[in-house]
């Protein structure tokens, strides 16, 4: 059985491998919430002010981690990938092109992943030894992403994360915590103002952009759980407590430090004594766990393009192209980055929670309604929120009332997506069926 759960594709997960409680999972996305690229997206926050930070991470969190456990629960009851997932709502064909861009940002966030890891344990390794060669530990830990991937969600969480890793971080994490409060001046940070530069609501739409970057992968996982409730508390509650602790860590460390720079900031982590550099070694060492989730997710969503491929295979491949892009990509673009991935994957979940409300149409090659509702969805948080590269926000810029809306961008496209998704396929059902459905309803 365990040759194969590490290598299960595309086709609904049988009972025998659906192992994983709600302490499985809630441990599992725990460990994938606890993550120096957390702290370091935290860190953006710092303009509002602590006050206003920690609220905003407050919000987008408890609205982020419920759409994140409804995933989970939709991937538990349906047993597939996420990718498969959309063949319902978008059609099988319909579902290239969201699989597409989730392979796309899989390879983007295990490539910041690896950047990351190898800032920090660069930083760690030239305050100890003087040895500064960043693309060294983007290839030790390009190789243990590649390790974990092939050893499968299942063996990751029993072997792995349960046994020691959560609790290692969970102990470095409160004695970070300790250090970034210790002599910060927490009255005066609560006190002072922002700085600017960022909204409240773009506060909130940037916290919720971290947890909506899990939603395409969330059933890749909890297709292995043994319920949908325990899916459902264990994906929600288990990332809502990271994510709220690291964004509040990041902003903190960022104004308490005077940091003016993202990588600066784990460079003071390293030097800042001996417990607070085998804190940060201990959150280097789990961080893998990141680029594991994604390299492994990844892979599996290239199955929904090519179902004959060997996973391994692909796991190599998606591994190997994340440790290249490390070793030539800096951070610089990671802000604009979570914004556009948050544009693409929360009106495209907003069509999939109403595809489930629905119940499953039938198998179509493309789903118009779907594509569409998305589409509008994109739109909408493009018009509240212009991101991505220069010529695009340039254009988007003069669309008549663009950016000029005060609420949030991902709320909007994800209720705009969803509602507009059941209206358009309530509209084409035929006029028996809607009658069923309306007589059922009383």
């Amino acid at each position: 059985m365990d040759n194969e759960e590490r290598s299960w594709g595309i086709t609904p997960v049988p009972e025998r491998l659906r192992t994983l409680s709600a302490l499985d999972i809630g441990l599992l996305w725990g460990s994938l919430g606890i993550s120096l690229l957390v702290i370091v997206a935290g860190s953006f926050l710092a303009a509002l002010g602590l006050q206003r930070a920690l609220l905003a991470t407050a919000v987008g969190a408890v609205l982020g981690c419920a759409l994140l456990g409804l995933a989970g629960l939709i991937g538990a009851e349906r047993r597939v990938p996420g990718m498969v997932l959309l063949r319902d709502p978008l059609g099988h064909r319909g579902s290239y092109l969201p699989t597409g861009l989730n392979v796309l940002q899989n390879l983007g966030w295990a490539t910041f992943e690896l950047i990351v890891i190898a800032a920090a344990a660069n930083a760690l390794a030239d305050r100890v030894f003087g040895f500064r060669e960043r693309w060294v530990w983007v290839l030790v830990f390009g190789a243990v992403t590649l390790a974990l991937a092939l050893a499968g969600p299942i063996s990751f969480v029993r072997r792995y994360v349960r046994r020691y890793a959560v609790w290692a971080v969970v102990a470095s994490t409160g004695y970070l915590t300790w250090w970034a409060l210790d002599g910060a001046h927490a009255d005066r940070l609560w006190a002072a103002d922002g700085t600017g530069g960022l909204t409240f609501w773009q506060g909130v739409d940037l916290t919720i952009a971290m947890a909506a970057s899990w939603l395409p992968l969330a059933a890749d996982y909890t297709r292995f759980a043994r319920s949908g409730r325990g899916a459902f508390v264990g994906t929600s509650v288990g990332y809502l407590v990271p994510l709220v602790w690291l964004y509040a860590l990041g902003a903190l460390l960022f104004l308490s430090r005077g940091l003016d720079d993202t990588t600066a900031l784990l460079v003071a982590v390293a030097g800042g004594g001996v417990a607070s550099a085998l804190a940060l070694l201990a959150l280097t060492v789990d961080e893998t766990d990141e680029p594991f989730a994604n390299v492994y997710s990844a892979a599996v969503s290239l199955q929904n393009l090519f179902p004959a491929a060997p996973q391994r295979l692909l796991i190599g491949l998606v591994t190997t192209l994340a440790t290249g892009g490390a070793l030539a990509i800096d951070l610089g673009r990671y802000e604009s980055f979570l914004f556009l991935l948050g544009s693409f994957f929360l009106p495209l979940f907003g069509v999939l929670a109403a595809d489930y409300l629905l119940g499953a149409a039938e198998p179509v090659a493309l789903r118009w309604s779907g594509l569409l509702a998305w589409l509008a969805g994109f739109a909408a948080y493009q018009w509240i929120q212009p991101t991505g590269p220069g010529w695009w926000t340039d254009l988007v810029g003069r669309v008549p009332g663009a950016a000029e809306f005060t609420g949030g961008a991902s709320l909007s496209s994800f209720v705009l997506a969803f509602v507009l998704y059941g209206a358009l396929r309530y509209a084409r059902a035929p006029l028996g069926r809607r009658r069923a459905r309306l007589a059922g309803s009383r």
